[in-house]
């Protein structure tokens, strides 16, 4: 009997430690994505486009253009679609 209830108090304790890492986690990827929305696409371009390059002046190229070009980095950045939106309406007011 002493041997379930061992494997028992292990079992809840277990469970409950998940149930915390769970929500920690949770919590941090909430906290995380209301930072990320609130950065400003002057931000958000300044962060990502010269990581793999040097930065283009908005002037560089038409909306038209900088509509095609945001769409090829938010693949090769792995932006999200609200980041790539936010970064294209930037370049288009600073154009």
């Amino acid at each position: 009997m002493a041997i379930i209830r061992k494997s028992y108090f292990k079992y809840v304790a277990g469970i409950t430690c998940l149930g915390a890492l769970l929500a920690m986690f949770a919590l941090l990827g909430c906290t995380a994505s209301r930072q990320l929305a609130a950065k400003p696409g002057a931000q958000l371009w300044g962060e990502n486009w010269g990581r793999c390059h040097n930065i283009r002046t908005p002037s560089s190229y038409s909306d038209a253009q900088w509509e095609i070009v945001v769409t090829h980095m938010r693949t090769r950045a792995n932006l999200t679609s609200d980041e790539a939106d936010k970064i294209l309406e930037f370049l288009k007011a600073a154009n």
